[in-house]
């Protein structure tokens, strides 16, 4: 086959599929309107999540739909233009969170989550990134017993059946590796698999820069249109055109409009998320990555500052910023930690790509010859974008990937 490739999108799922496609003798470009790792795979929670193999359900009780109403949850908040814009999709992704099809869902999910460690590997040997990685778990926390229970459960089942390693810490256990955390929390599970990055776009650029010193180019342009030729495509962008025999679509939350002009209609939808950096109270210290499960925010010790990340507001992917959520979460985590005072001027915003049966595409576009899908990884982009570009470079070269890659398929939304 024909070895010219352009990737559409630089965060980490693009970056991926570039290194991965270069290893393999494509002569690769990737195109971005910014640098490497500088939109949505930015401002996450910088945690390679193995332990994930579950992905987030819709809630389907009538008690918890009740709570979300009154729209001031730090966990989830809504606009009523943002669940106008998504009620299809979001309709789907609730049928989808029925108990007997998610059942169905979650092995198909964890399949890709077994991936991601091993994947990310060489990607961190080979841009020399070790520095930027720590292997030593991260916490969830819980106020609660009846709910840490649960919580337990769940875990034991992924231990059993995904081969997920977790330590159950009590109240002392917790003291002693986190001593400046609030009294109210009674318990926590140490997930012991995760690798936390200091600096998540930091580890995306270094992914870049060695795609770069392996023979990869990297244009930095808006792209401006896509379009098939009689013997491939042609990608037109603000710096030129590139005449390419395949095009890879990684566009995170850009992908859905994109690929409108292709005449697919795939039905996106974006959970955007918030985050800002602290400083710490005098002689305080945060040694690992925390969840406050309960209340849904979390708090990682990165480079930049302890950053909290907030969960999921559903809005329009280009509405306007609104910090209700992060303000909320910021006061509930004075409580659980001793902040210092804020280290950035404005909160960083940005948007999970996400598809209403919570899997990514992976794989070739029906109809067109040359055009390769790679989006909706939703909250774990970052996560699986290396066993993406594993899976999708496989899949090019007609090598038989180490999984079944029919769940991810694109025409699965008919």
């Amino acid at each position: 086959m024909s070895r010219q490739t352009v990737v559409l999108g630089a965060g980490m799922v693009g970056v991926s599929i570039a290194w991965h496609l270069v290893q393999r003798g494509h002569d690769v470009t990737l195109v971005d309107r910014l640098q490497p790792g500088r939109e949505t795979s930015f401002g996450n929670a910088g945690i390679i999540q193995r332990e994930a193999v579950r992905p987030y359900p819709f809630p389907r009780d009538l008690k918890t739909l009740l709570k979300v109403v009154p729209n001031r949850r730090v966990d989830i908040r809504y606009r009523p233009g943002g669940m106008f814009q998504a009620a299809s999709p979001l309709l789907r992704y609730w049928l989808n969170s029925a108990p007997a099809i998610y059942k169905k869902i979650v092995p198909e999910y964890a399949s890709l989550i077994q991936l991601s460690l091993q994947e990310h590997a060489p990607m961190i040997e080979a841009a020399g990134a070790e520095a930027l990685v720590r292997k030593d778990g991260w916490l969830e926390l819980y106020r609660t017993q009846s709910k840490l229970n649960t919580r337990l459960k769940e875990a034991e089942e992924a231990r059993e059946r995904y081969g997920v390693q977790f330590e159950l810490l009590d109240g002392l256990a917790l003291a002693v590796k986190e001593p400046d955390l609030s009294e109210d929390i009674i318990g926590a599970i140490h997930w012991i698999d995760p690798w936390t990055v200091a600096d998540p776009g930091a580890l995306v650029e270094a992914y870049a820069q060695a795609f770069q010193k392996a023979g990869g180019k990297v244009l930095q342009a808006d792209i401006q249109d896509v379009a098939q030729q009689e013997n491939g495509w042609v990608v037109h962008t603000s710096e030129g055109d590139l005449e390419v025999d395949n095009v890879v679509v990684a566009l995170g939350p850009w992908a859905g409009s994109w690929l409108k002009g292709l005449g697919y209609d795939f039905p996106t939808f974006v959970k955007r998320g918030y985050h800002m950096h602290y400083g710490l109270a005098p002689k305080a210290k945060l040694h690992h990555w925390v969840m406050d499960a309960e209340v849904g925010y979390l708090l990682a010790p990165m480079r930049a500052g302890v950053r909290l990340t907030t969960g999921a507001e559903l809005d329009r992917l280009e509405a306007p910023a609104h910090e209700s959520q992060l303000k909320a979460a910021e006061a509930m985590a004075r409580k659980l930690f001793p902040l210092g005072e804020r280290c950035d001027q404005t909160a960083w915003k940005g948007a999970r790509p996400c598809l209403p049966d919570m899997k990514p595409v992976i794989g070739p576009a029906p109809r067109h010859k040359g055009l390769w899908l790679a989006f909706g990884h939703g909250h774990q982009g970052f996560t699986l974008g290396p066993a993406t570009g594993r899976l999708l470079a496989d899949m090019m070269e007609g090598d038989a990937p180490p999984i079944d890659m029919a769940p991810f398929r694109a025409d699965r939304f008919r």
